[in-house]
């Protein structure tokens, strides 16, 4: 069983930055593919960014390219997603998730919501004009 906490949403000015943090419990966090994914009123819940369970490789929307940085710190079973230059678009709730394979991936197995398998509650990114 693995449990996702997600901290450090919130309002934000146009602009400006976040850095959200993904904690996670279970011995077996550090090999697996880890993501972030938002979800804005009434719309479906996208994939962000994805990193790979070793780190060494990383996977970002079009959307946040240039903007979003995700990283991962196994040995405190944390995942980050470093987010710039936000804009009012980026205004949803943000989700960490745990990829359903163990080890390597392909990049197509990070974006679609049906590979992974366990979800945080979520927490608020607003991004005012």
């Amino acid at each position: 069983q693995v449990q996702l906490v997600e901290s450090g949403g919130g309002l934000v000015q146009a602009g400006g930055s976040l850095r959200l943090s993904c904690a996670a419990s279970g011995r077996t966090f550090s090999t697996y593919a880890m993501a972030w994914f938002h979800q804005a009123p009434g719309k479906e819940r996208e994939f962000v960014a994805g990193i790979s369970w070793t780190g060494g490789s990383t996977y970002y929307a079009d959307s946040v390219k240039g903007r979003a940085t995700i990283s991962r710190d196994n040995a405190k079973n944390t995942v980050y997603l470093q987010m710039n230059s936000l804009k009012p678009e980026d205004t949803a709730v943000y989700y960490c998730a745990k990829n359903r394979q163990a080890g390597s991936l392909s990049p197509s197995n990070y974006e679609a919501l049906g590979n992974y398998d366990y979800w945080g509650q979520g927490t608020q990114v607003t991004v005012s004009s």
